[in-house]
């Protein structure tokens, strides 16, 4: 588990499933690639699990430290979907509407890469979204990483031509870990 000032950023538990299927219920929280129905959150729940046993982390869950239970979902992966630069971690982060613009996704992003660079020992963590994902791309920026525009990519979950397909990469490497703080 990893405490920041507002968050505790753990593993999942049962508790959690329901709430997080009603975030990726929301349109406006999940249009990539589209609304998940309850049993497609029970799987990606139970595929952030297997991944923690296999690597050691993945993506957890976010709870509030004043208890108003979970807010969403935020950490590192691993990840083979920008060609441009093969295996990598990716950082990653998802919220329940109710709770954007308190600055917890920047908060949790700052926390995963101080542990992506500390206790992995990684040497880069990178991030990817739509042009049009001003909130996330303003995250991104926030916590130090940088354009990469040489690994923009098309995600192949969606059709040539959809708004979607076309994802800007960041960058943030282990030199940079000062900017995050």
């Amino acid at each position: 588990m990893i405490e920041t000032e507002r968050l505790l950023l753990r593993r999942w538990r049962a508790r959690d499933r329901a709430p997080f299927a009603a975030m990726n219920a929301d349109p406006q929280v999940m249009d990539f690639p589209r609304p998940l129905t309850v049993s497609e959150s029970d799987a990606e729940i139970a595929d952030f699990e297997a991944r923690w046993q296999s690597d050691g982390f993945c993506f957890a869950a976010i709870d509030s430290r004043t208890g108003e239970g979970l807010l969403g979902m935020a950490g590192l992966a691993r990840c083979s979907l920008v060609p441009t630069l093969g295996p990598c971690v990716e950082i990653g982060w998802r919220l329940a509407r109710a709770h954007w613009r308190h600055g917890y996704a920047t908060e949790a992003a700052r926390a995963w890469i101080e542990f992506g660079f500390a206790d992995l020992r990684l040497e880069a963590i990178v991030a990817f979204t739509d042009a049009a994902n001003h909130r996330s791309l303003g995250v991104m920026r926030k916590v130090g990483m940088r354009c990469a525009p040489k690994h923009n990519f098309e995600h192949p979950d969606f059709p040539p031509g959809h708004a979607l397909r076309p994802q800007r990469v960041f960058v943030i490497a282990r030199g940079d870990r000062k900017a995050i703080r």
